[in-house]
């Protein structure tokens, strides 16, 4: 099982068996290079851990825990966690600040304890069979185990062919389970429960109207500060990645400028201009003097590397962004470092995507649907989009007015749930009749918490965006697993608990103010960037999607094979004529919008998990 996550960990190995129990880990060193290998026990062997993260305040808790009288062998931030298990109980994960999945066990009380980090930066899955039960970082470690067998739900497909992701706790693979962010399972006397101790609140009593924006953008540059110092922790070089957008632009700032830390940045740049980038990374470059590599992604890079990527995912996606940030991991690598920070999470926190203001002008036309001023404001969205969904009447009219009441807690969401699920018209007849019952909708919102009806619209439609867009799709297959395939460990400080419990207190006028997104967060440090950079508009992050696997129209190599009507037959997930007639469309480069575009990829990724996982093909065998 270990042995399968050695990209995870190529450092060492480390293993703890007794009576029932055994852990395994697969090192990448960080902190405490010399003595800080896993598992680690407290003084007398009755408390083991292993764990995948970092604890960003091991410091700051090894000296309480110094005062309580606890004894430390090593200096690493592992051991803190078992210390803070002896102190506190099942309490301990609330103390901790960082990026964790921790396997705990209890010897005296014969007690496993699992835990995933507040919101889902790393991955923790499990499964059970007969009297064994097992857990792991990756889907392919428990395939090891030989406790269960790789076979792909089609239920979970049809939750990726919505959301970009499968709802909270589940995963594409039958018998699988995910535990899910901000929980803890307790595996004791036979039985597991699953617990929640954290998670998204806007409660409306918290939100603070009577704070001036000012002392907001004080208490907010703080806090960024005081995350980025936290997370710059480490022992061996840290460096961070610079897209030319304000997050990240913000975050190498703060190195920059308010940091001793010396600031190595990479970058992502296309051969295509309509995704590139390049100028608005150079004039940070230029700005902040920073020792700077670019890698240039091509279309062949992408078909190249996506077999790979799959491979490391352990899902069908349906967009190919994930593949250039795992190749521009591999430059960090090759570079020789081991920790990058990044600007993934600000979107979610400070109401950044256009989604956000989409919704917003959704709404505002239907209190008057027949204005045509109000209507207007969709010419304001999606500048940067050659092919804008805003362009013509009849989406306009589809934004503007959807099928749903906009109270509905999913609103937001919607248009973009139904553009994705147009993929589920390539499945079989067959399974589209399986799925005809299933309200997408409905099927989230049985998992809200108790008072989503009562927060305000901007915190619902951020709650949605951050629970399974960020956790269920962008810090899996655009972060922990792309950046781990090449052992690399990404660091996420706009993700820092107190940071989003901060903004979930904000009045939402200053996370979205009329159609700008982010302007809390801009206004922080609006003075601090070039203007070009402080004052630009979201531009969400992209790359080519089925035109990377066509050379001349017709399909690279392993796509023709993957596509072709026999494999699509034997697979059992699409109806092989759709394919084919899709195939064609994009051959021919008509496939210009979003839905044929995550058709192409959906299906050819769930090909890839299939061949590998379920057929055993090599993930290196693909040309």
């Amino acid at each position: 099982m270990i042995l399968s996550l050695r990209h995870r960990g190529p450092d060492g190995f480390g293993y703890h068996r007794e009576g029932p129990v055994g852990l395994a880990h697969a090192r990448l060193s960080i902190i405490d290079l010399a003595t800080g290998g896993q598992p680690i026990c407290n003084e007398d062997g009755t408390v083991w851990v292993v764990f995948n993260g970092e604890i960003f305040n091991y410091i700051e808790l090894r000296n309480e825990l110094l005062r309580h009288g606890h004894t430390f062998r090593t200096q690493s931030d592992t051991e803190v966690i078992v210390h803070l298990y002896e102190q506190y109980g099942r309490d301990f994960v609330r103390h901790l600040n960082g990026q964790f999945a921790i396997a705990l066990w209890d010897r005296g009380n014969q007690r496993l304890v699992l835990a995933r980090d507040r919101v889902g930066i790393r991955p923790l899955f499990y499964c059970s069979g007969g009297n064994q039960f097992a857990f792991a970082s990756e889907v392919k470690a428990l395939f090891a185990s030989n406790i269960v067998r790789p076979e792909i739900n089609p239920s979970s497909l049809a939750q990726v062919f919505t959301y970009w992701s499968t709802l909270p706790g589940a995963t594409p693979f039958s018998n699988v389970d995910a535990l899910p962010p901000g929980c803890m399972m307790v595996h004791e006397r036979g039985k597991s429960t699953v617990s929640r101790y954290w998670d998204w609140d806007f409660d409306p009593d918290s939100i603070a109207y009577d704070r001036s924006a000012g002392s907001f953008a004080e208490e907010l540059r703080s806090l960024l500060v005081d995350s980025v110092r936290l997370q710059l922790r480490a022992d061996v070089p840290v460096g961070a990645y610079l897209s030319g957008g304000l997050d990240s632009s913000i975050i190498t700032t703060i190195i920059k400028t308010l940091t001793d830390t010396p600031l190595r940045s990479f970058s992502l740049t296309f051969a295509d201009q309509e995704f590139d980038e390049r100028e608005f990374q150079q004039a940070m470059v230029r700005h902040l003097g920073t020792d700077h590599t670019e890698l240039t992604c091509t279309r062949e890079d992408i078909a190249k590397a996506f077999p790979r990527a799959i491979w490391h995912c352990e899902t069908p996606i349906v967009r190919t962004a994930p593949v250039p940030l795992m190749l521009l991991s591999g430059s960090v690598r090759q570079h020789g470092f081991k920790v990058v920070l990044t600007g993934e999470g600000a979107d979610e926190v400070f109401g950044g995507y256009d989604l956000f203001r989409e919704a917003r002008v959704r709404r505002f036309l239907a209190r008057q649907p027949h204005s045509k001023w109000r209507g207007r404001l969709f010419e304001r969205l999606y500048p940067y989009l050659r092919h804008s969904p805003t362009s013509n009447a009849m989406s306009r009219q589809f934004f503007a007015r959807g099928n749903e009441p906009p109270d509905r807690p999913s609103y937001a969401h919607m248009p973009r749930w139904q553009t994705t699920q147009r993929v589920l018209r390539f499945m079989t007849p067959e399974l589209q009749q399986r799925f005809a019952g299933w309200n997408a909708m409905d099927a989230v919102e049985q998992q809200l918490p108790a008072g989503f009806g009562a927060w305000n619209n901007l915190g619902r439609d951020q709650y949605l965006e951050a629970t399974l867009l960020m956790s269920g799709y962008l810090l899996c297959s655009q972060g922990d697993r792309v950046a781990m395939a090449n052992s690399i460990e990404g660091r996420f400080p706009y993700l820092d608990h107190r940071l989003i419990e901060f903004a979930c207190r904000l009045p939402p006028r200053l996370k979205l103010s009329g159609l700008q997104e982010k302007y809390l967060l801009r206004r922080s440090f609006f003075n601090d960037l070039p203007r070009a950079v402080a004052a630009r508009t979201k531009q969400p992050y992209r790359a080519p999607d089925s035109i990377s696997f066509f050379r001349d129209g017709k399909l690279v190599g392993y796509a023709a094979e993957l596509l072709d009507a026999t494999s699509i037959r034997d697979a059992g997930y699409f109806d092989s004529d759709a394919v084919a007639k899709l195939v064609r469309k994009c051959s021919a480069g008509a496939a210009i919008g979003f839905s044929d575009n995550m058709a192409f990829v959906g299906v050819l990724s769930t090909m890839l998990l299939h061949d590998m996982y379920v057929r055993g093909a090599s993930p290196t065998g693909y040309h």
